[in-house]
């Protein structure tokens, strides 16, 4: 855009004939004060839109004491704090209309729209195991666990067989630190992999 347009230059807003016009000139509202109140401030709850006119030291005053709840009983004030999760708009809970069949949208719930999407034979749908990588199969092979063991089984395995196999609990033989070794490296895999 060019600033030096003439077009840009011509272009003016102007106050429509409804339009409030702010009086700078108004003095504070506090009862004794004569300065300006150029500063808005609320009047409350049920009077939106409506605002005292107060000098700076006034309006720090009045705000420090503001409270949007006063006079409200401790359930009224819960119950606004609720509402306003939705934006104060209705809500409806699943299965009002039971008698009716339907729900607040008009639709039925407990209606299936696609019937030939039920289970097969009442059998329970088992959930889906994650195919396991070479290294994670031999790392459970190592520990002498199955392919579906998971978390306290194989930390409770590692730890019987690191007992097995330290050289401490050999009366010092060394023969075994390479299975210990494996062991260890086995453990470190799986852990890396999610599965403990």
């Amino acid at each position: 855009m060019k600033l030096d347009s003439k077009i840009f230059d011509s272009i003016r807003a102007k106050r429509g004939k409804g339009a409030v016009k702010e009086d700078k000139d108004q003095s504070c509202e506090h009862p004794g004060c004569t300065r300006p109140g150029v500063h808005k401030a609320p009047k409350g709850r049920d009077r939106e839109g409506e605002y005292f006119r107060f000098c700076v030291d006034h309006v720090r005053e009045y705000n420090k004491s503001y409270n949007y709840f006063s006079g409200m009983q401790d359930d009224d004030v819960r119950s606004y704090q609720k509402d306003s999760l939705t934006g104060h708009r209705p809500t409806w809970q699943m299965g009002v209309n039971k008698e009716a069949g339907q729900g607040p949208d008009g639709i039925d719930p407990s209606a299936n729209p696609r019937p030939t999407t039920s289970r097969r034979g009442g059998a329970a749908r088992q959930p889906r195991q994650r195919k396991l990588l070479a290294l994670e199969k031999r790392s459970l092979d190592t520990l002498n666990l199955g392919p579906t063991a998971r978390g306290d089984a194989i930390k409770a395995r590692y730890k019987e067989l690191v007992k097995l196999n330290h050289p401490d609990a050999n009366g010092g033989d060394r023969s075994s630190e390479d299975r210990l070794r494996e062991i260890i490296q086995a453990y470190n895999v799986l852990k890396k992999a999610g599965f403990c």
